[in-house]
């Protein structure tokens, strides 16, 4: 008996070990101190993949509207730890300046998700918001969009290691432990890059890395 006991005490205290790991593995803080991260997290969503979902209904008249024709888009710029990141580092929320609103609009679709990503992710970069949609305006323009999917004008189907691959031929420098390729449903979601915090080059990110897409392979549908 005395033995059995021990035997359940060991696998409860694995359990949760296991489940406060899992819990700050990849996790965000909400909060934080503004400037106070190792990395940053360039993330481009397929515009096509939201479009066919939320997006649908949200960004209808914006960027989801027919005609716009857009591929990869600017998500947003992450800053991040090495184990998960912060989040909302603003205890007060101010209104974007037109000055921020234009220069956020020189790379990112649509104005509800820049003030989103300021609010979530910006405020935790230590800049203010001008800078922060410059810094993301960096990022984007230090990354070359692999020709086949600068903007396809017919659906395909590939390989996630097959896109991350298209990825680190087009850009000196990158290598697959610096970025992932995110799928949902089966559809290509997101290709995320890894930058040093100064923007001046990718840096490797093991725990980004590993939230790459599993399928064998995913849907990549056509720029509408």
């Amino acid at each position: 008996m005395l033995r059995l006991r021990r035997l359940a005490a060991l696998t409860l205290g694995l359990t949760l070990a296991s489940g406060a790991g899992a819990q700050d593995f990849g996790g965000f803080r909400r909060g934080g101190e503004p400037g106070s991260f190792d990395f940053y997290v360039l993330s481009l969503s397929w515009s096509p993949t939201y479009c066919d979902g939320e997006g649908a209904r949200r960004d209808r008249n914006g960027q989801c509207a027919p005609g716009r024709g857009l591929g990869f888009v600017v998500h947003g710029l992450w800053p991040q730890f090495e184990r998960g990141y912060p989040s909302n580092c603003s205890a007060v929320e101010r209104p974007l300046t037109r000055n921020a609103v234009e220069a956020a609009g020189e790379i990112m679709p649509s104005e509800g998700l820049a003030r989103h990503e300021w609010r979530t992710h910006g405020t935790c970069s230590g800049l203010d918001p001008v800078a922060y949609f410059k810094a993301v305006k960096t990022a984007r323009e230090a990354v070359t969009i692999p020709e086949a999917f600068a903007k396809p004008e017919a659906s395909l189907r590939a390989a996630p290691i097959e896109i991350a691959r298209q990825f680190v031929m087009a850009n000196k420098g990158l290598r697959p432990d610096m970025m992932s390729v995110t799928c949902r449903r089966g559809q290509l979601q997101d290709v995320r890059i890894c930058f040093s915090k100064d923007l001046r080059g990718f840096t490797p990110c093991p725990e980004v890395a590993r939230q790459n897409c599993r399928a064998g392979e995913v849907s990549v549908d056509a720029a509408r």
